[in-house]
């Protein structure tokens, strides 16, 4: 690849390898007047993989500043992940990053696709249908379905597939897809890197900024960093759900999936999760476990959220709403408020007492 072509896809081994020769060390990245602007545009990378999509710019070959900031802004906005240290935001940025580049493949020459894929240690020959001249590409079977298998479309499930001599055929945009997903868990799984304590102490401008915005994401997505499993903060439905559980109730599916769901996105284990069904009338430990580490995204690293407000109820779950119900719009929004009010008023009693011990504390002549 040209530089500017490793500035649209720096996750490559590639551009690694070139932005190593460089010999910019974290504290040079950090420190650098004239690095200023690969700084700012990092810290942009991770604010717009928050609101959804990172905006790639378009440099011309000739214009080796601006490729070399953008270069240099991926590792830059990797060091701030890193010292943030949130899988949220960890999970959002690398599928950014992916999606980015799937915008951008979808318009490359199949070639270029090929020689990607080669990256990833994926074989994706190329295929000329010799009567209509439509380019497709063959990938092996197992390629495909690790990199298949996270996406929900039935139109991916490998049944649904044509598949001759143990290759799938696939078209020019569905590699670009699937590289997605490869690139996905690339960045995903590379993440957080280690960073020197005092790197992280020096970035706090930056990741303040973006633990502002992470925070107010949070919010609207109803997910929570929470620091212990409070039972009497759940909203009822789980309440009640869980009720049903201990009282030997097989709960319907649609209702287990949002109970554990719930679960494991609050904090709870696996294997404290897997616990509570042991009560139910048809567990099968082995079948449980499976279903609920899917949940947990122990091998995809996909965590799935509980369902939201509207889909409980479409589904006859929800339950017993009270007045906090009222005001969300997801079970983990519910949970969420309920904690802050709960600090919140912790907060205030112990300032309370604070002031009144200042009071009783008599003065000294």
């Amino acid at each position: 690849m040209d530089n500017r072509h490793l500035a649209l896809y720096p996750f490559v081994s590639e551009a690694s390898e070139y932005v190593g020769s460089l010999g910019f060390s974290p504290d040079r990245l950090l420190s650098s007047r004239a690095l200023e602007s690969a700084r700012i545009r990092g810290k942009e990378r991770v604010i717009q993989a928050l609101e959804g999509e990172i905006e790639k710019p378009s440099p011309s070959s000739s214009e080796e500043g601006k490729i070399l900031t953008e270069l240099l802004s991926y590792p830059f906005s990797r060091i701030l992940v890193s010292c943030i240290d949130d899988p949220f935001l960890t999970r959002k940025y690398a599928l950014a990053e992916a999606k980015a580049a799937y915008h951008l493949l979808k318009t490359q020459q199949p070639e270029f696709l090929q020689d990607l894929a080669t990256d990833f240690k994926i074989n994706a020959e190329i295929y000329e249908n010799p009567e209509t001249h439509d380019i497709f590409f063959d990938l092996h079977f197992t390629d495909y379905i690790k990199l298949a298998s996270p996406l929900k479309d039935l139109n991916w499930k490998l049944v649904n597939r044509k598949m001759k001599k143990g290759y799938v055929k696939i078209s020019k945009e569905e590699l670009a897809r699937l590289l997605q997903e490869a690139i996905r868990l690339r960045i995903q799984n590379s993440l957080p890197v280690t960073v020197p304590k005092e790197i992280c102490e020096a970035c706090i401008p930056h990741t303040d900024t973006i633990s502002e915005e992470l925070e107010k994401k949070k919010t609207e997505f109803g997910v929570g960093e929470f620091q212990k499993v409070e039972s009497d903060l759940f909203p009822p439905c789980i309440t009640q759900a869980i009720a049903n559980v201990r009282a030997g109730v097989n709960l319907a599916h649609s209702m287990r999936f949002a109970m554990t769901s719930f679960l494991i996105n609050i904090g709870m284990s696996v294997d404290e999760v897997v616990a509570m069904f042991n009560i139910s009338p048809d567990f099968d430990e082995e079948k449980t476990r499976y279903q609920i580490e899917h949940i947990a995204g122990t091998s995809s690293g996909t965590t799935y959220k509980p369902p939201s407000c509207n889909t409980m109820r479409t589904y006859g779950n929800c339950y017993a709403p009270d007045e906090i119900c009222k005001g969300v719009k997801h079970p983990l929004g519910y949970y969420s408020r309920r904690t802050w009010f709960k600090n919140r008023m912790q907060k205030n009693n112990e300032k309370g007492n604070e002031e009144k011990k200042e009071e009783e504390t008599p003065l000294r002549s």
